[in-house]
């Protein structure tokens, strides 16, 4: 309901299409909009790449676009609508990024206590 109801297929934080093939994109956020022919940057706004960016059709990529539904308060017993976002795989990293910096530290804190507990000096 949220991914092709309210954000009509879109990522809700650049504006990417899902299922309308592939997307070109730079990797650094900046992507082809093919509807309005032009680019845009990683938030869904349009940009103007500078004249002569030979570099760029270089580093053009593509990617198959997959909107999931992103929890915005990071608690996944809370379904509510207003709490549900629709993004596509780069923008629900970046959305998810603190909450899984959190959770990596307190599972290596955890290790290294269990490590210190059974592994430490004692005799």
């Amino acid at each position: 309901m949220i991914r092709f109801g309210r954000a009509k297929g879109c990522c809700e934080g650049c504006g990417r299409p899902q299922g309308r093939g592939m997307v070109y994109h730079l990797g650094d956020g900046r992507w082809w909009d093919a509807e309005a022919a032009s680019w845009r940057d990683g938030w869904g706004r349009r940009i103007r790449l500078k004249a002569g960016s030979a570099d760029v059709i270089r580093n053009v990529r593509r990617t198959r676009v997959v909107l999931a539904a992103a929890h915005r308060d990071h608690d996944t017993s809370n379904n509510a609508d207003a709490n549900l976002a629709a993004f596509c795989q780069r923008c629900h990293m970046i959305h998810d990024r603190p909450e899984h910096q959190r959770r990596r530290w307190r599972t290596l804190f955890q290790r290294k206590a269990l490590g210190d507990l059974f592994g430490g000096p004692y005799g």
